[in-house]
């Protein structure tokens, strides 16, 4: 067999996110952007016509949901997959695309790394799907389990990190006015303790969502504060 390569529909409202996306996509050798959709109506028509093997599809547009065009692809029996690359952090969201059968779930701001890890574990799947063949368990658990939804932008969440707390804990910095907080105050927020909500901002400072800083006061120990980066 050749070198297979992975046509791309970029399906997002957001010209600038779009570009970027379609530069991310640009990076792979196995892929390549066969068309941008900045709208429900021409994703829906760009798909039935240039037959894309993968759509990197939003949630969010001004005249509707990405859902609905998700729900339709999958009603029309289009031959192709889906990631969904979305702001939505909202369990129902997940849980409805995980019914739509989508391949991954990545959360914006979007991060190379992780893109990179999706489409690379999508390329394989592929690969494998295009090889044919009689198929042993192996085979079939390899398909169905190499390939998992994620929360994060690096994709591993470590133990003890919950994946709800670690949403309201990022929700704090995405919805508060505040320049900066401290682990006391975002437990406050969340309804955690103090240990507990300085280890899910330690993991968010690593993940580069939250930046850490010592400020140093009149008295006392110097204080951690964490402010979002971006």
């Amino acid at each position: 067999m050749g070198e297979i390569k992975i046509r791309v529909l970029i399906v997002e409202d957001d010209m600038r996110i779009s570009e970027l996306h379609q530069r991310f996509v640009e990076k792979l050798a196995e892929f390549e952007v066969v068309g941008v959709a900045n709208n429900i109506a021409d994703a829906s028509e760009m798909i039935e016509i240039l037959q894309p093997d993968l759509v990197l599809l939003d949630l969010f547009f001004p005249e509707g949901n990405g859902m609905d065009l998700l729900k339709q692809v999958r009603s029309s029996e289009q031959s192709c997959d889906v990631i969904l690359v979305t702001a939505a952090r909202e369990m129902s969201s997940l849980q409805e695309a995980l019914r739509g059968g989508v391949f991954d779930y990545i959360i914006k701001p979007v991060f190379f790394p992780r893109f990179q890890e999706s489409l690379q574990k999508f390329y394989e799947y592929f690969r494998q799907l295009q090889a044919g063949g009689a198929l042993e368990q192996k085979d079939i658990d390899q398909l169905l389990h190499s390939h998992h939804p994620a929360s994060t932008e690096s994709g591993a969440i470590p133990k003890g990190i919950d994946v709800l707390t670690l949403g309201k804990v990022r929700e704090v910095f995405e919805n508060t006015e505040s320049q900066d907080l401290n682990a006391e105050e975002v437990g406050k927020e969340v309804g955690i303790s103090r240990s507990t909500a300085r280890r899910y901002l330690e993991f968010l400072a690593t993940e580069g969502f939250l930046k850490a800083d010592l400020i140093y006061g009149v008295v006392g120990r110097p204080e951690r504060r964490y402010l979002r980066i971006g």
